[in-house]
């Protein structure tokens, strides 16, 4: 494979419109790109996968989710897998895990996470499709375990799913985002994630929702970005964020991943992708994109696929 020193790029150039010289990627590739894949790996492969992370630069990778196995059962061995990784922490590694309710956050605990993030859809469709509640319920449920985690010196994150557009119900009014994300930023969520769950995200609807949230006194730092690369306007969503000021980015190593509940979703913006264009922006990110990429081609090939990735499928050639 040839590496990134090998092709004697120039040296990165930094946008006059961005004002940033480092940013935050939460690697969420042993979760939300494993939970969405046909083939299940085992813990000493998901363990390797993290690992290997670490070893490549990431320090947040979210390392599983406490739902029910029947429905998501890629993450059935969560708990064996936190307790494996959980010698990072020394390192100052971070390894969230994901939990749907209170079930979900007292089983995350009793396997010893101190990091969660929860989440939300702002869509009553796929409120149903992917937890089987409305949309108000699963509010009741998140604001409970927002405040047992704060209770018990937990910290938490919280996502919320189809911001950008939804399968069943089309376009999502900006009002609904902000109403969400205003409620969980006063319940105590210290970071929102938006998700453009099915991937039909523009740049113009990015710079829109974020400066919705702004306006509304909700924190840039607070804000984190999740784009699936469906259309292939992944790192063009990211560009308008940081253009915007958001400095916390989600991906996924090699692009694996897409939405169990939502068929319409392709894979998560590769984590390869991501820092590809950040290092040209002269952005730093901490991450060896030679180490990160060879555990993408490895991770891919482990779930018998090619990487989504394009910086991977390049340097393969």
């Amino acid at each position: 494979m040839t590496s990134t020193r090998e092709l004697g790029l120039p040296t990165a150039v930094p946008a006059a419109s961005i004002a940033a010289d480092s940013v935050e990627i939460w690697e969420v590739g042993p979760r939300d790109g494993l939970q969405a894949e046909q083939t299940l790996l085992d813990v000493d492969t998901k363990v390797e996968l993290i690992q290997r992370l670490a070893k490549a630069g990431a320090r947040v990778i979210e390392t599983g989710s406490f739902v029910r196995a029947d429905r998501v059962p890629q993450m059935a061995d969560s708990a064996e897998v936190l307790a494996r990784v959980g010698d990072l922490a020394a390192s100052g590694i971070r390894t969230p895990v994901l939990v749907p309710n209170v079930r979900g956050y007292e089983l995350a605990r009793a396997a010893g996470a101190d990091d969660i993030a929860v989440f939300l859809s702002v869509t009553e469709s796929f409120s149903q499709q992917n937890l089987g509640a409305s949309r108000e319920r699963m509010e009741q449920a998140v604001a409970e375990v927002v405040a047992r985690a704060q209770a018990d010196g937990v910290r938490v994150r919280g996502y919320l799913s189809m911001v950008f557009g939804d399968p069943w119900e089309g376009a999502v009014e900006t009002a609904d985002v902000v109403r969400l994300a205003t409620a969980m930023r006063e319940w105590g969520i210290e970071q929102l994630s938006l998700g453009d769950t099915i991937g039909v995200a523009t740049p113009g609807q990015v710079r829109g929702v974020v400066r919705a949230l702004t306006a509304e006194g909700i924190a840039l730092e607070s804000i984190a970005l999740h784009m699936h690369d469906t259309y292939g306007m992944a790192v063009a969503n990211v560009y308008a964020g940081l253009e915007e000021g958001v400095r916390v980015f989600d991906a996924a190593a090699g692009g694996v991943g897409g939405c169990p509940f939502a068929r319409s979703a392709t894979g998560n913006l590769a984590t390869d992708d991501l820092v590809w264009m950040l290092e040209g922006l002269g952005i730093r990110t901490g991450i060896d994109l030679d180490a990160l990429t060879d555990t993408s081609i490895w991770l891919t090939s482990a779930l018998g696929k090619t990487p989504a990735s394009r910086v991977a499928t390049a340097l393969t050639r």
